[in-house]
Parts: structure tokens; sequence; C-alpha cells
């Protein structure tokens, strides 16, 4: 769709104002329920924590700052340890320059998934609102029929199921 097909002047504000003025005013019970529901579906304020699932990663991130070195060995492992540090200390503009894309990756990645599972949160919370207010019409609708008289069981017309048509080829 266009904006053109959109944008039209036909009816008029005016008319549609002229519309809007002659519907009726609503029952008051319909409007509470729409205030209701409404304020049901209001998102509340998202948390500013992230999520945990993604705690661990997000403490990660930053890949330009290594753990303290160590060393297993017994013998040799103060002097590689040592050596490590130095290595670290000497090289780490260089480091930080070259892990400098991978942090903002890293970054971008853990913001869309924290996203992706804010909007999972919402959906979840949409589509159980939805659910229960279909359910609350469903119980409005069945508690107008009529109840059956006692004693009548409703007859079901069953038809026998068809055979399925054969894929051979008939000669």
């Amino acid at each position: 769709m266009r904006a053109e097909d959109l944008i039209t002047t036909n009816p008029t504000a005016e008319a549609v104002l002229e519309s809007l003025e002659r519907l009726p005013t609503p029952e008051p019970e319909k409007v509470e329920a729409l205030r209701r529901r409404f304020a049901a579906t209001h998102a509340p304020p998202t948390s500013a924590a992230w999520p945990p699932f993604l705690e661990g990663a997000r403490m990660k991130r930053d890949t330009r700052y290594a753990d303290a070195p160590s060393s297993h060995r017994p013998l040799v492992g103060p002097a590689l340890v040592m050596a490590k540090r130095a290595f670290r200390l000497a090289f780490q503009p260089f480091i930080n320059e070259a892990f400098r894309r991978q942090v903002e990756f890293n970054e971008a990645i853990l913001d869309a998934l924290a996203l992706i599972h804010e909007h999972q949160r919402v959906q979840a919370r949409t589509q159980s609102l939805w659910r229960q207010e279909v359910e609350r019409q469903l119980e409005q609708l069945t508690s107008r029929l009529p109840s059956p008289p006692p004693g009548h069981t409703p007859e079901h017309t069953e038809e026998k199921p068809r055979p399925a048509p054969s894929r051979r080829r008939s000669r």
C-alpha cells in the first residue's frame, strides 16, 4: 500500500466529526469494561535487570581483557605467568584495537537478544490476556444458550467415512 492510497480528502474531517457526534453514548458498564481491559493490557515498566540467561554472556562480552594468567606447571609456571603478563602489558593497545569490533558486535548481539527476550515476554503476556478474554466471552455466550430439556440428548448425525480415492490408474 502506498501513502497516496491512505491520504484522502473524502470524507472530510467535519463529516467524520458529525458522524461521531451522532453516535449514541456508550453504557457505563461497557466503558468501565473497556477501561479495565485497557488497564490490563497496559505494559508494566520493564526492569533494567538483564535476563538471567544473558547475565553470564554479558560478563564476558568484552574480549579485550583476559582473566589473570595462571599456569599448572610447578617449575616453569611462575616464569610462564610472568612472560604472559609481560606480553599482555606490552601488546594491550594492539589487543584492544584488534578486538574493538568484536566487542561492538558482542554488545549488539546481547542487546538484540535482550530485546527478543522482552518481546517474547510481552507476546506471552498479551496472548495470556487474549486467552482470558476469549474464555470470558465464551463463558458469557454459553450462559446465554438455553439449557436443553432434561433427558434430551443431542443426536449426532455422523457420516460414514468414505474410502480414500485410489491412486492407481484405471484402464
